[in-house]
Formats: C-alpha cells, sequence, structure tokens
C-alpha cells in the first residue's frame, strides 16, 4: 500500500486530497498546525477507508518543523510515495504599508516549505522509480498582486522545472492552479468575494480530481473548469512569448 504525504491537510484542497486518497486505500501522513483538527479527520478517514494515517502537527513557517517534516519524507524505510505540498495562506493588506512579518510567513510556508520538501521526498521517488509531488499554486500566479501572486508564480515555475527534470523517471511533478474555489480560504484571510459571480467558483473535489488525473498522465499544469482553462490560456501564452522575447535579449555575459 502506497502512502501520500499532505501539508494543509485539516481543510479545504488539501483535506479534498486527503479524502480521495484514502478513498483509493493510500495511507496518509496528515500535516497541518491544528492537531486536535488533524486526529478528528485521521480517525474519520482511518474508520471509513481502513488505512492507516499519521498525524503531523507543524508550523511550516518555523524551519525547524519543516525540518521534521522533511525528514518523514527522506525515511527509506517507510517511504511517502505522493507528496502535496498544498500549505498556504492569504492575507489582505497591500505590501507597501503591510506587515512584513505576515509577507515572510507567506514565503516561508509557499515557497521555502514546498522547496524543502520537494527535495527531500524526490530522490527516493526517482531511486524507486515512481511517485509524484503535486504543488498547489493558483492561477494568481499568472497575474500581478503582491507577495502571494509572487509565491504562486514561483510555485508554479518551480514545479514545471521539476517536471522537465523528471521526465523518463516515473516521477511527475505537478503544479495546480486552482481559480475561484470553495474552501476556507477566503474567509480566513478576510477577503470579500461576495461579488464574484457564482460561473466563476469551482468545487474543490473537481480541482482534485483534475489535478490527479493530469498529475498520472505527467501534466506539469493543472487548470480545473473550462472557464479557467479558457482564461488562462492567453496569459500563459502570452507570458511563454514574453520569456522567449527575454531570452533573445538575453546579454552574452548572462550566458
Amino acid at each position: 500500500m502506497s502512502t501520500a504525504l499532505i501539508t494543509g491537510a485539516s481543510s479545504g484542497i488539501g483535506l479534498a486530497f486527503a479524502e480521495r486518497f484514502s478513498a483509493e486505500k493510500h495511507d496518509l501522513i496528515l500535516v497541518a498546525r491544528d492537531r486536535d483538527r488533524l486526529e478528528r479527520v485521521a480517525a474519520k478517514l482511518s474508520k471509513t477507508h481502513g488505512i492507516s494515517v499519521e498525524v503531523m502537527s507543524a508550523d511550516l513557517a518555523q524551519r525547524d518543523q519543516v525540518d521534521l517534516v522533511a525528514d518523514r519524507l527522506s525515511k527509506s524505510d517507510t517511504p511517502v510515495d505522493f507528496l502535496v505540498n498544498n500549505a498556504g495562506f492569504g492575507i489582505r493588506e497591500g505590501f507597501v504599508d503591510g506587515d512584513l512579518a505576515a509577507e515572510q510567513q507567506m514565503i516561508d510556508v509557499m515557497v521555502t516549505a514546498t522547496m524543502r520538501l520537494s527535495h527531500a521526498a524526490l530522490p527516493g521517488m526517482v531511486e524507486r522509480k515512481s511517485g509524484g509531488v503535486i504543488n498547489i499554486s493558483s492561477i494568481a500566479g499568472w497575474m500581478t498582486s503582491g507577495t502571494y501572486s509572487a509565491a504562486k508564480a514561483w510555485v508554479t515555475t518551480f514545479t514545471e522545472g521539476l517536471s522537465h527534470e523528471l521526465a523518463g523517471t516515473g516521477v511527475a511533478a505537478t503544479a495546480v492552479c486552482p481559480g475561484l474555489t470553495h474552501t476556507e480560504f477566503h474567509s480566513r484571510a478576510d477577503m470579500d468575494v461576495s461579488q464574484a459571480p457564482e460561473w466563476l467558483w469551482l468545487d474543490v473535489s473537481d480541482v482534485v480530481d483534475r489535478a490527479l488525473r493530469d498529475s498520472r498522465n505527467g501534466k506539469p499544469i493543472s487548470v480545473a473548469g473550462r472557464q479557467y482553462q479558457a482564461l488562462s490560456f492567453p496569459i500563459r501564452y502570452w507570458r511563454a512569448a514574453q520569456r522567449r522575447a527575454e531570452g533573445a535579449l538575453r546579454p552574452r555575459f548572462m550566458d
């Protein structure tokens, strides 16, 4: 039986991944800050699906706690076959007058932790010639909207690079780029999204369905919902064209 480790697993997209993996009879390692909530989730999934569920309470803004999760990922005697880097949060403020500590925490959780946990998990997966890393990004990564968008842009580009590096190894890397999704994310960030039209909203199960299908097909980018697929295509095409133009203009001393 294979094992999936999921960060930010107590709610939202992370919880939906936990439910889906458990329904497919994968053992789980669930990571989040709220141990009580994690243990309730673990007990329910274990009872419902007859799987083993390990709980790790960790704040991924803290390097020592990230390293504890990384140590678990790197254990060869109890290997992890799938890693879902889902932990993240948003803040409702501008950058210039905002709280620098909160901005730094976003980078620590969504960039640094994602990098370090991926680095811990991938060598074993490559050695076993199977497995996958799923990094939860956002369509916000294709927009210009402060530190959150910048962090998600990093996640997407990082994962695309991993996918290229992992080609032929049997291991997949996929960046999941959802749009507005029915979770606790916006209420936790105190964001008013009441004016967003219903047609823009995604169901979390659809995001997970698409993500797992794309990961199993070795796709580096996963976008759920026809509305976001239509919106993201011209943005991604324009950015790719921009990168090619920048490459053509790259000074020789940079090569």
